[in-house]
């Protein structure tokens, strides 16, 4: 079984929407694939289904239940704040060896993904970031990107940091942002001189259309 940590620059970058793509891959190369995205703030049960659980849970192909949303994502918060400050405003708190243990529990399936929550340095309590949570894992990295002005700084800061903990970067996907300066392929080309592979994903593309994204991962899935 594989393992990959999807993470992101920042907030509302496409994180999910690289999630659904891959799910789809995956299934379409008949591939079995778990999704785990075991933090989430800014949920509200009432619309359970628009939430990135849900968008995971429809891209594969599981029923909106109260089972399946404690396996996809068994720490849900209201408030769409960082997970710490979240957490605290239900006076609960994020156990960051049972986050880890969760994440590493045995899953019958050829691939597991895990999806973050916010960027890369976004806290989860008071001593753990999402840097470590990914460290403490060990599994290679999928870092999400946007395409908006600023982002090979945010970019290229996130891959720094990643490094110094000995991160595995398995690829860098520019996520296609609402708003660009410059095309989609420029930025991408930008942080390839920095970083390799680097994909890009435009953001009005169904999951079945476009570049694939499955053959860049290949050593770290195996081949699709």
């Amino acid at each position: 079984m594989s393992t990959l940590f999807v993470t992101s620059t920042g907030t509302d970058v496409g994180k999910t929407f690289v999630m659904a793509r891959l799910i789809a891959e995956l299934r379409a190369a008949s591939r079995s694939v778990r999704a785990l995205k075991p933090v989430t703030s800014g949920f509200d049960a009432a619309n359970a289904a628009e939430s990135d659980t849900g968008v995971l849970l429809d891209a594969l192909g599981l029923p909106l239940t109260p089972a399946n949303l404690d396996e996809v994502s068994p720490w849900r918060f209201a408030a769409p704040l960082s997970p710490d400050m979240a957490a605290a405003r239900e006076r609960r708190a994020i156990p960051f060896a049972e986050l880890v243990e969760f994440c590493r529990a045995p899953r019958a399936a050829d691939v597991t993904l895990i999806e973050g929550i916010g960027g890369v340095m976004v806290p989860l309590d008071a001593e753990h970031t999402v840097l470590d949570w990914i460290a403490e894992l060990g599994a290679p990295v999928l870092l999400v990107a946007g395409s908006y002005l600023g982002t090979l700084s945010h970019t290229l800061t996130a891959v720094a940091a990643l490094r110094a903990r000995d991160c595995t970067i398995a690829a860098v996907i520019v996520s296609e942002s609402a708003e660009q300066p410059v095309p989609l392929e420029e930025s991408a080309a930008a942080l390839r001189r920095f970083v390799q592979p680097v994909a890009v994903l435009a953001l009005a593309r169904p999951p079945s259309a476009g570049a694939r994204l499955l053959p860049a991962l290949a050593p770290f899935l195996g081949p699709s």
